[in-house]
């Protein structure tokens, strides 16, 4: 295992190495820049759209609403809790900050991910419409190219595995038994069980769960964290000022923190804040292929919302919170300084978290299972569906029991490694986004 271990750093010190910073954020300058900035600038018409969007309005299985939440439970999890948590004690406070530059770029990327999505997408053997990265490679792009789309379905496959069942196993595992002392076994047969009877009605299914839990929960989130930033109203000035600094300066060994040079800050900012809204990955954008829609502009500007409310919000939330609460210099990590950040400022805060973390972490595990599914059913057809399914449920108490930080490694390696065939597809397909926006907002260009 150590061997194993070993490997994996040295594999993920490379594929997250500058070159991929640099391709994630590039990627997402370049298409801010092409789109003339659009993505911040429409935020407002991205909501509009999603509140009208709640009912279906043509071809596709899902609302544009229903597509977003399924996209959020697939994103708003670990990397909202622990994710964050686990940046900011190894890159320090400024992590913050480059997982907010990470956001703002990646609302661009999202956005050219979903108009791809719906462009390019197909309708399988059963009449259900499918899409995503793989399909916009091999519809979009010259058959030269087609390799990257059985490589990132290859990629996307295995990556569900780590970054949407496994790890939010373990964490729900770990954080149920610090609060509530249950079992590490029983929370992975619980899951398992309760995993395994939503995914038998599919995408139909998961969307319907996902629409209620995602809002309920992630409201209930950001408010009760809003009301411990209000309790600790005097220390945000400061937390903030502490957040800009040690993103240039990085930051100096305190009590149980380490210290942290600019170069982590960075590193783990933006390595956590692509685990946390997947901007570049190409995962959302399968779930966006099935919405209900015949403009795949539209649907872009509903995508782009699932950056902006994981990260700059949700996000947001939880790091203000460890840094107000002083929390982050304790020496705790992972969802063990969330919980304390938060019970630091409400009486049993630890044991909110903890629920959240549960309910955000089973929803990803819903999400994920169905980008999944698209990926399988892509290299080896619609029969693979059903035994695809079986592993993903099996997955989950092994997960469950697995070493965390290996876990949390494995995770890291896999989503460089399914990046980089979508973010060499969406450079490629640029003129393509580009083109399509501009004709929608001026039509007679």
């Amino acid at each position: 295992m150590e061997f194993i271990t070993n490997l994996i750093k040295e594999i993920n010190g490379i594929v997250w190495g500058v070159p991929m910073l640099i391709a994630i954020l590039g990627t997402g300058v370049f298409l801010m820049i092409g789109l003339r900035l659009m993505p911040i600038i429409k935020i407002s018409a991205g909501f509009s759209l999603l509140w009208h969007g709640r009912t279906a309005k043509g071809k596709g299985d899902i609302s544009p609403f229903s597509a977003l939440m399924t996209s959020l439970a697939a994103t708003i999890g670990t990397g909202n809790i622990a994710g964050v948590a686990t940046a900011i004690f190894l890159g320090g406070p400024g992590a913050l900050f480059w997982m907010w530059c990470t956001a703002l770029v990646g609302m661009a990327t999202k956005y050219a991910e979903a108009v791809c999505a719906i462009h390019y997408r197909e309708t399988d053997e059963r009449g259900m419409h499918v899409g995503g990265p793989m399909y916009y490679i091999k519809n979009g792009l010259d058959k030269k190219w087609a390799w990257l789309g059985t490589a990132f379905a290859l990629f996307g496959t295995i990556a569900g595995f780590g970054i949407g069942n496994t790890v939010q196993a373990n964490s729900v595992a770990d954080a149920l038994h610090s609060s509530f002392h249950i079992p590490v076994w029983l929370s992975g047969v619980l899951m398992m069980l309760t995993v395994g009877l939503v995914l038998i009605g599919g995408i139909k299914r998961i969307a319907s769960v996902a629409t209620k839990l995602v809002p309920v929960m992630a409201v209930s989130y950001v408010l009760i964290g809003i009301i411990i930033l209000l309790i600790n109203i005097t220390e945000i000035p400061a937390a903030l000022a502490l957040v800009f600094e040690s993103a240039f300066t990085g930051t100096a060994a305190t009590g149980g923190f380490a210290g942290a040079a600019v170069w982590a800050a960075i590193r783990f900012g933006v390595a956590r804040g692509i685990f946390s809204n997947e901007a570049g990955l190409g995962s959302a954008p399968i779930a966006h292929a099935a919405a209900s829609t015949n403009n795949p502009v539209e649907q872009g500007l509903i995508a782009m919302l699932g950056t902006f409310i994981d990260t700059l919000i949700v996000c947001s939330i939880t790091g203000l919170v460890i840094i107000t609460s002083g929390a982050w210099s304790s020496g705790e990590t992972g969802a063990a300084l969330s919980s304390l950040a938060f019970s630091t400022g409400i009486p049993g805060g630890n044991y909110f978290v903890a629920i959240a973390l549960s309910v955000f972490a089973f929803t990803t595990i819903l999400g994920w299972s169905y980008y999944g599914e698209r990926c399988v059913e892509y290299l080896f057809g619609v029969r693979s569906i059903v035994p695809f399914r079986v592993l993903w449920i099996v997955a989950i108490p092994l997960g469950a029991m697995a070493q965390l930080d290996f876990i949390w490694l494995l995770a890291d390696t896999l989503n460089a490694l399914m990046a980089l065939p979508n973010l060499v597809a969406l450079v490629l397909l640029a003129p393509v986004v580009i083109r399509l926006s501009r004709h929608y907002f001026n039509p007679k260009t």
